[in-house]
């Protein structure tokens, strides 16, 4: 493919070859967690504990979304969302173990197998998942026909934007190998863009469908909460202040006691690798405390 301009390309000389290829260089860093196929890459069946719920996932926020809704659920009294974590490491390939392609086909985190059921349910993808937990137990949904719209508008307005903040700017802005002007301004507009969507429209509501808090807020809240809070060390080149009631939001869910015991679930090499029961978090929660 000509390219007259290739000199100014990055790396110098660059041109998109006429097909595309795809060796280990291509991931970089990343190589480990994205390749051009799917499909199992090993044999390697999934553990199963002894709650109906088992959850296979990794603290990142896609996986905090769920595990948040789950000690909500049992915050409220739903003793049936009991449920085991086990901890998905993505740079190390687990994600494309025979038993996790079986449960989610596509190799990503988080996926969930309700073995409540008969034969148990698979739910892959994040607002599946929290959209299947919520009208399981009849919780963290509206039930009024106009806010239970707008519930699931905003759910699916974070499944949709996110890529965008995480996939765009946090990789350009965070982890790609160079830093690429054009990418990152191109992205860091998209994220303002995002969080002023979300800044103007808390200005009217106390939460995103409205006065009842619901998965629309713990599906946005990893994502967005994290930007203002730190995520990507970020929070001062988009100038987080810019956005008061995103930050009022941001700050009354992260002082609920089920998010604060949700977001720990799943971290690989820290506070808590995996949840199998309540006392797990407890644990976690006293040694961060009185280290």
């Amino acid at each position: 493919m000509a390219d007259q301009d290739s000199a100014n390309n990055l790396p110098a000389g660059y041109a998109p070859p006429e097909v595309w290829t795809w060796t280990q260089a291509n991931g970089g860093q990343f190589a480990s967690i994205n390749r051009p196929v799917s499909g199992a890459t090993h044999d390697a069946p999934l553990p199963v504990g002894r709650h109906p719920l088992q959850l296979y996932s990794l603290g990142t926020p896609n996986g905090q979304k769920v595990t948040i809704l789950l000690e909500e659920l049992l915050a409220a009294g739903h003793a049936g969302a009991e449920y085991d974590a086990w901890l998905i490491e993505i740079g190390k390939g687990d994600q494309f173990g025979s038993g996790f392609v079986a449960l989610n086909p596509n190799s990503k985190i988080p996926a969930l197998a309700d073995h409540g059921t008969t034969p148990p349910t698979r739910v892959f993808e994040s607002g599946a998942i929290l959209l299947y937990l919520a009208e399981k137990f009849g919780a963290f949904l509206p039930t009024g026909p106009a806010a239970r719209v707008q519930a699931i508008n905003w759910l699916m307005w974070q499944m949709g934007s996110a890529p965008f903040v995480g996939g765009g700017f946090g990789h350009f802005f965070a982890y790609a190998p160079i830093k690429i002007q054009y990418a990152i301004d191109r992205y860091a507009m998209e994220a303002k863009r995002q969080l002023h969507v979300l800044d103007t429209h808390l200005k009217e509501h106390s939460y995103l469908a409205g006065d009842e808090y619901s998965i629309a807020d713990i599906a946005v809240w990893p994502w967005y909460g994290g930007l203002l809070t730190g995520t990507y060390g970020a929070s001062t080149f988009l100038s987080a202040g810019d956005y008061p009631n995103l930050q009022r939001w941001t700050d009354r869910i992260a002082a609920r006691e089920p998010v604060r015991r949700g977001r720990i679930v799943g971290e690989p090499g820290s506070i808590l690798r995996e949840r199998h029961e309540a006392a797990d978090i407890d644990a976690a929660l006293a040694a961060t405390t009185n280290p």
